[in-house]
């Protein structure tokens, strides 16, 4: 496990590409800014999260709980549930948009955020 990154992961590299392709700038990891968000664009008050199916406990196939030590894995990831959640609200409550792109579904997740990227952009013109 001490191999697995928390930064600069497959997923989260994939969705920075596509961005900075569609011609959007953003920051990455914020230390100022609630949960540390993957990506964040400040002008546009959004927040980015890309998360790993496994991880932070998706219902599609890639989320399934090992069956070795079912009992450190389901508290595991049932805290990481809770904590991105609260992440969300809180983040919410001080005027940001989150979204949340997952692992299992980055094209679609990320031609989403371009198009929120883009009718943001529209409305700041």
């Amino acid at each position: 496990m001490a191999a697995i990154r928390g930064r600069n992961t497959r997923p989260e590299v994939a969705v920075r590409r596509a961005v900075h392709a569609a011609g959007f700038r953003f920051r990455l990891h914020r230390r100022d800014i609630l949960g540390h968000p993957d990506l964040a664009f400040p002008r546009y008050r959004i927040a980015v999260f890309v998360n790993g199916c496994f991880w932070h406990g998706h219902s599609c196939k890639f989320g399934h709980i090992p069956k070795s030590n079912m009992a450190y894995w389901e508290a595991k990831i049932g805290r990481n549930i809770t904590r991105d959640a609260q992440n969300v609200s809180l983040l919410r409550q001080s005027g940001w948009e989150v979204m949340t792109i997952w692992e299992c579904a980055i094209a679609e997740d990320c031609d989403k955020l371009i198009a929120v990227l883009k009718k943001k952009r529209r409305q700041y013109s």
